[in-house]
């Protein structure tokens, strides 16, 4: 069973961006790690020269790829996964969460359930023919919100005047 919310993750109002290794920090992942999942095409960031630069939803879909490498999933379950966040939901991540609730990914790299009742949760695990992974996508945004320093700033050109009075200092 899949449930859309109707909510928008509110982690940061506009959406910053955020360099690699403010992503690094911020989820646990290597730069290196980064930069090959941008590579392979698994999570994409926008470029500015030689900088990647990731948006909170990005970040969060980050998080969760990571929790799942953590449990054992290759990375074709994870794009699997992606996919059909993406694909079924027709939403990233963080659109389908309503901060209200928590809500959790259950999958065996093949099925792919978002729930947030905890009975249905149970029922998943209990019917399961082969092991379920669990991760609580709330708790990850959670994590991140909790990280994130409280004075972030969209990275990306700063106007003229900031940068004259941050060279004059």
């Amino acid at each position: 069973m899949v449930k859309t919310k109707k909510g928008n993750i509110d982690l940061l109002v506009p959406s910053p961006s955020f360099t690699s290794t403010d992503v690094s920090d911020l989820t646990g992942v290597s730069l290196r790690q980064l930069q090959w999942w941008d590579e392979k095409k698994v999570v994409s960031p926008r470029q500015e020269g030689h900088r990647r630069l990731y948006l909170t939803e990005e970040v969060l879909e980050i998080s969760v790829i990571a929790e799942l490498r953590r449990k054992g999933f290759s990375l074709q379950k994870i794009r699997r996964v992606l996919r059909f966040l993406q694909k079924n939901i027709g939403k990233r991540l963080s659109e389908v969460l309503d901060v209200r609730s928590d809500l959790h990914l259950v999958t065996d790299g093949k099925n792919i359930y978002l729930e947030d009742n905890t009975h249905l949760i149970i029922d998943i695990l209990k019917n399961a023919r082969q092991p379920m992974f669990l991760v609580c996508v709330s708790d990850q945004v959670r994590r991140i919100q909790a990280n994130m320093p409280a004075t972030k700033k969209p990275v990306g050109r700063e106007s003229g005047s900031a940068q004259l009075s941050r060279k004059a200092r």
